[in-house]
């Protein structure tokens, strides 16, 4: 099925609005961006266009209304099928948006079924950039393959081995991802490969295990771990693609605010309190709650909230992308984006459909449970005789 073309201009036969390059009259490089409808995509397509490269902004639903803007052409396309080529068609770059920010969305699919099409786009947009032509492929995941542990240095090399665990969530599902992604230059010798991982993404739209966890009534902490907390705008996760794509880099990327912030920091910042647990208690309640389907993501996940996993951002600060928001200011703009948003037991208050991430509700049902207990104990209290 060829894809629904919004004004793409040809590789051919350029359109005359499309500015020279530095070699005269040649076209400007063309740049494909796959999930362009999401908050990241949004952002990528953006800055990607006012670098002054031609964009093709490729998704399998298009925004309403269509941006239209010359230079960017949107096409309808199913990512994770052969028809992509259609969508690639022309593009001299290929960015590839595997990092999922609709965790509402995400947690309404199968997880298998899920899983399945995520790795699916993987290997079709893989095999699509080789088949039109593309030079160079970025593709956008998560920091957080790279696993969040007590013991992690700070920040983690760009090189850092991936340790996350291969469960049945999210990042099992970017793990699957990178493994396409790893054997793509064995498969197309003349695709080059960049992986480029952020730390946790905040920005207008964004919904994740980690800004969740922002929405409980407290934030967790666990005895004998020093959470160091940092985050990645969507904006300046954009700036990052841009940065790998002029400077060409291929192989692994990180991408992240400075300067990383400790938990009192942000309670500070956040005017939240914390409930400090335990690590054993809060990841075996949170086992429990989804083995029980109270909670539809791994325990595994609530790591990224209480351990370390920050990244340090090298290979790109070498290129000179520096981020354009510090951490503090990603959190605000995090907590702004949750501003009137609260969860408690799992669920949002508001949005009964949207189930919270596994931080957040292990600390509501733990500190439900201790309510309780304590309410029996005084009322156990009352009844006895009194001597």
């Amino acid at each position: 099925m060829a894809a629904e073309d919004g004004g793409f201009r040809s590789r051919r036969t350029p359109s005359s609005g499309a500015a020279p390059s530095r070699r005269g009259r040649a076209r400007r490089t063309v740049v494909a961006v796959t999930g362009a409808a999401s908050p990241l995509g949004a952002a990528v397509v953006s800055a990607v266009h006012e670098a002054g490269y031609d964009v093709v902004a490729v998704d399998s639903t298009l925004p309403d209304p269509l941006e239209a803007r010359s230079g960017v052409a949107w096409r309808k396309v199913e990512v994770a099928g052969p028809e992509v080529a259609d969508g690639l068609a022309g593009a001299d770059v290929v960015v590839h948006l595997a990092a999922p920010t609709d965790l509402e969305a995400a947690l309404a699919q199968d997880p298998v079924a899920r899983r399945a099409r995520a790795v699916r786009s993987a290997q079709a947009v893989v095999t699509a950039a080789a088949a039109v032509g593309a030079r160079r492929l970025v593709a956008v995941t998560s920091a957080m393959v790279l696993g969040a542990s007590p013991d992690n240095p700070v920040p983690l090399p760009d090189d850092a081995p991936l340790l996350a665990p291969l469960d049945s969530g999210l990042v099992g599902d970017l793990l699957d991802v990178e493994r396409v992604l790893e054997r793509a230059p064995t498969s197309h010798p003349s695709l080059a490969v960049a992986v480029l991982r952020p730390a946790a993404l905040v920005g207008p739209g964004v919904d994740t295990v980690v800004t969740r966890h922002f929405e409980a009534p407290r934030l967790l902490a666990v005895r004998g771990s020093a959470m160091r907390w940092q985050f990645c705008h969507v904006q300046d996760a954009a700036t990052a693609v841009v940065a790998a794509v002029q400077h060409g880099l291929s192989g692994p990327l990180t991408c992240g605010s400075e300067p990383l912030l400790d938990s009192p920091e942000v309670e500070a910042l956040s005017g939240m309190r914390r409930v400090e647990l335990p690590a054993g208690l809060a990841f075996a309640t949170a086992e429990r709650l989804h083995r029980v389907g109270v909670l539809p993501m791994p325990a595994g996940d609530l790591a990224y909230v209480v351990h370390p996993w920050a990244v340090g951002s090298t290979r790109l600060r070498e290129v000179g992308w520096q981020p354009r928001r510090s951490t503090a200011e990603c959190l605000a703009a995090l907590l702004e984006a949750v501003q009137g948003r609260r969860a408690l037991v799992g669920r949002r208050v508001e949005r009964r459909d949207a189930a919270l991430g596994a931080a957040g509700a292990a600390v509501a049902l733990v500190g439900t449970a201790a309510a309780v207990r304590q309410a029996r104990a005084r009322r156990s209290r009352r009844s006895r005789p009194q001597a």
